[in-house]
């Protein structure tokens, strides 16, 4: 007893140490509870913001009259019963709007689609937990946890309607399926992780390059990476070795991805010897060829359409492939260009030339300031 008592002691001096003004607001007997337990006052409504995360489970959404009333329940009582943080995120989808699709129309531009379901509606999403980093060990722990459990407010048995998304529908497949894990999974049994979507997408951006593939085009001449356009037109690609993992760094790369290399570095330089703005880059997977640089790729009209960049349209279609009948044959076929025996890509494609990200400054610095 007396070597817990003391324990106790040292840890509410060290945090005395590191955060005064946070002991002395607490009362003193709050400084010997091992065990917090999270807010649950029914009075108030747990919504998401941009101090959560930024990694979360989802436990499962609402849509409907009385969504929202249900998503508060939900949270009350996870956060009563189950002792996690939970909050409402409420989210509007809008499925009138044309989209892009994939490919071309016949101007060159991009193909715009409709989906078949037109529709407009709020869903409120309910989301679970508070932590730092996707391999964190809790989080996948919680999610176990909120795919086995069983909450009053999600009961069928005890709630004549429900707004939870789909519950007839998985109930069904749960009932149905063979696999046994799934068979004992709650109502929240289709739960998944996921980011704080109030956090900007940069947060989330990879930290930069792969340090090796940064090294790989540093010394290069014409490497992609010293091109001042945020875009560029990719017009050859090569393959390389697909197995090929940065912890295999040490060992002699293949051969293809070898050849690879070279094939991109040569028609970089025959490129260049025609005047053109070509660059190269390569990665642990692929080695490709891109030309030009560009602020952006098109803009985007009020109807929702993009409209190409004309230069960027005429680098597509000059090294795209071209319709030329085969030997002996009448019918036309797709035949790539080529330059000093090398091919260019049958469909050549913007690429947005990679930078250092800025998601390391805003972790480091956005976050703490708040």
């Amino acid at each position: 007893m007396l070597q817990r008592a003391f324990l106790v002691g040292l840890l509410a001096a060290l945090s005395f140490l590191s955060h005064p003004s946070a002991v002395w607001a607490a009362k003193p007997w709050e400084l010997l509870i091992p065990f917090k337990r999270v807010d649950a006052d029914a009075d108030k409504v747990y919504r998401l913001t941009e101090d959560q995360g930024p990694w979360m489970v989802l436990a499962t959404s609402f849509a409907g009259p009385g969504a929202e009333r249900q998503a508060q329940s939900l949270v009350l009582e996870l956060r009563k019963r189950f002792n996690v943080e939970a909050y409402t995120h409420r989210q509007s989808y809008d499925f009138t709007e044309p989209v892009v699709g994939l490919g071309f129309n016949p101007l060159g531009g991009p193909k715009m689609m409709k989906y078949a379901n037109a529709a407009k509606f709020d869903e409120i999403a309910v989301l679970v937990g508070n932590f730092e980093t996707v391999n964190d060990p809790k989080l996948e722990k919680l999610l176990d946890e909120i795919k086995h459990s069983r909450p009053d407010c999600l009961d069928l048995s005890k709630n004549k309607t429900s707004t939870q998304r789909f519950v007839g529908l998985r109930e069904l497949q749960r009932r149905l399926t063979p696999d046994k894990e799934k068979k004992q999974r709650g109502p929240m049994g289709n739960a998944f992780v996921t980011r704080n979507p109030l956090l900007p997408q940069e947060y989330f951006v990879h930290k930069g390059l792969d340090p090796l593939v940064e090294q790989m085009n540093r010394d290069v001449e014409y490497s992609l990476l010293k091109s001042r356009g945020a875009y560029s037109v990719r017009v050859a690609t090569f393959r390389g070795a697909t197995t090929l993992k940065a912890s295999e760094a040490d060992k002699l790369p293949s051969k293809k991805l070898e050849e690879a290399a070279i094939k991109a570095h040569e028609l970089t330089l025959q490129l260049r010897k025609k005047g053109v703005e070509a660059y190269e880059f390569h990665d642990l997977h692929e080695s490709i060829v891109t030309v030009g640089s560009f602020d952006s790729v098109g803009t985007q009209q009020p109807d929702g359409k993009m409209e190409l960049n004309p230069a960027v349209h005429r680098l597509m279609q000059e090294y795209g492939a071209k319709h030329q009948p085969l030997p002996g044959q009448e019918t036309l076929a797709l035949v790539p260009r080529s330059l000093g025996g090398i091919n260019f890509d049958v469909q050549p494609m913007p690429v947005q030339v990679p930078r250092s990200s800025i998601a390391a400054s805003y972790t480091t610095g956005n976050r703490l300031l708040r």
